[in-house]
């Protein structure tokens, strides 16, 4: 990915742990949490690399706040043998201090288990 030095952005990265592959046509919501109340304020899905065509957040729209990345694997590990997946929606909540930097937020995902980080 380039770099967009002074440009604050938000993006993702979702790596399918099970099949070692980049999870493709991930559903992905963004909100702004503001107390009890959740605001929608984007959504993408992944790319064949796991990732979304475009930032999920940037420019004007990377203020200050709480917010949340709401990962559809239910959705994307599908049924197994007539059985829901384990794992549903997947929320990754956090904090965005500095409206100029780049928050990148990675998931690890297998039909059991998943694990994020705050990446580069």
């Amino acid at each position: 990915m380039q770099s967009h030095s002074g440009a604050g952005r938000l993006t993702t990265h979702v790596l399918d742990t099970a099949r070692g592959s980049p999870a493709q046509g991930l559903r992905i919501e963004v909100l702004r949490i503001d107390g009890e109340r959740a605001q929608p304020v984007a959504e993408a899905k992944t790319n064949g690399d796991g990732r979304c065509d475009a930032p999920l957040l940037s420019g004007e729209q990377m203020q200050p706040g709480t917010y949340e990345l709401r990962f559809h694997a239910g959705d994307y590990l599908g049924r197994e043998n007539g059985k829901l997946a384990f794992l549903d929606v997947i929320p990754v909540r956090f904090n965005i201090s500095e409206g100029t930097a780049h928050y990148h937020i990675p998931l690890l995902l297998s039909p059991f288990s998943y694990s994020t980080y705050r990446g580069s």
